[in-house]
């Protein structure tokens, strides 16, 4: 009996020490975790910001915002040779098809994202063809972007467009879709801003609309940034020169383009940054009633003028000194593509997808500008009040707006 009552007390007095010592442990896994928590956010290791890319095409767009951190988790284009170009690079996250296919609603192949990125078409509101806006056929698509905004609540969005985007349909178009934005649950304030990516370190003047959009309840005060690099500005332009004189490091995608003897004799008579209004009116290589895109050669002084996705003879951006068509090599360096970036597809098809992209240089400061967002280093602010001011805002007001808070 004595041996018994022994025994059943060191079992009693064993229990508190187990369950001390289990506490313990824990106690330590926490403090533990603590410190390691503590340690990633000094050291910025956070998790990178998800993207869902729309209208990817070959990826310009997403690559400038994967050179400040972030990571594309799903995209979509209509373009197969784009998408393999995509791919290529990226990896295995783009889906081929066609977007008014997909119901981001129901569809659980597109995941939860922080951001959503995409250029919707534009042919539509481009000025250099006419305009039927949101009437056209491609210019609706802008309501699948809405779509996948409105399911997957990110808490911003990027769409990406041309300069007409602003006078379309008499200013209706971007009226229609800076409201329509606007009224996606719980709200989104609208910034949209017209850029010229050579402001942004990029050899080309090049226009376009990026439209910001911040989701309210984040309390984030998003302004966009100011050009660095110009006249009296931080940097001097990137130049044309700058970027064609260095030596490629590849082969792909610089094969030389045809050029008849025709075109070579009418480039003779072009001087550097020139085009075809310098050929002589009485020369017999005289043309006329083109648009100034025909025959332009580059000026290694300054940015390039802007490179287009098509166009019929004397629309492929010309050399200088040497009397012959721009490679899409050369084109690529001059949307900022680094060398590293294979296009996949024919010479044509290849120019459409470098024509179409946005440059990735020229959205970096922008994405640098967002990541605060991401990672939860800012100080929210309540925005409702910026909401309905912007609400009763001119789109002619809100654009002056948006200029003339920048920094």
């Amino acid at each position: 009996m004595a041996v018994a009552n022994k025994q059943k007390t060191i079992k009693s007095l064993a229990k508190p020490i187990v369950l001390v010592y289990t506490y313990t442990v824990c106690l330590c896994n926490i403090a533990a975790a603590i410190i390691e928590v503590k340690i990633m956010t000094e050291h910025s290791v956070i998790s990178k910001p998800r993207v869902v890319s729309l209208f990817s095409g070959c990826g310009g767009l997403d690559l400038g915002f994967h050179k400040e951190g972030y990571e594309t988790v799903w995209a979509n284009d209509f373009s197969e040779w784009a998408c393999a170009s995509f791919r290529n690079y990226f990896g295995d996250v783009i889906h081929y098809g066609d977007i008014t296919k997909i119901n981001p609603y129901t569809d659980k192949s597109v995941p939860a994202c922080d951001i959503i990125l995409g250029g919707f078409p534009c042919q539509d509101f481009s000025i250099i063809w006419k305009q039927p806006g949101l009437d056209g056929k491609r210019g609706g698509l802008y309501r699948n972007f809405l779509d996948f905004v409105s399911a997957k609540k990110p808490k911003a969005f990027v769409a990406e467009n041309v300069k007409g985007l602003l006078t379309a349909n008499k200013h209706k178009a971007i009226e229609t879709i800076i409201k329509d934005f606007e009224a996606i649950e719980p709200g989104y304030i609208v910034k949209p801003h017209l850029y010229n990516f050579a402001d942004y370190g990029v050899a080309q003047f090049r226009e376009r609309v990026l439209i910001v959009g911040i989701r309210v309840d984040t309390g984030f005060d998003f302004k966009h940034p100011l050009p660095t690099y110009g006249t009296n500005k931080k940097h001097p332009y990137k130049t044309a020169g700058q970027v064609l004189d260095k030596p490629l490091e590849v082969e792909y995608n610089n094969e030389q383009i045809n050029c008849a003897d025709k075109t070579r004799r009418m480039l003779s008579l072009i001087p550097e940054g020139g085009n075809f209004t310098d050929i002589p009116p009485d020369h017999e290589l005289y043309v006329k009633g083109m648009i100034s895109h025909v025959y332009r050669r580059i000026n290694r002084s300054e940015p390039a003028k802007t490179i287009i996705a098509a166009g019929g003879g004397g629309t492929w951006g010309y050399h200088y000194p040497e009397p012959r068509p721009l490679t899409n090599r050369e084109r690529a360096r001059l949307q900022s593509f680094p060398d590293e970036f294979e296009f996949k597809g024919s010479t044509t098809e290849v120019r459409r997808q470098i024509g179409n992209a946005v440059p990735p240089v020229g959205v970096q400061p922008l994405a640098r500008r967002l990541l605060p967002l991401f990672n939860n280093d800012y100080t929210k602010i309540d925005l409702t009040d910026l909401l309905d001011k912007l609400k009763a805002m001119t789109v002619k007001e809100r654009l002056k707006y948006v200029t003339n808070e920048m920094n």
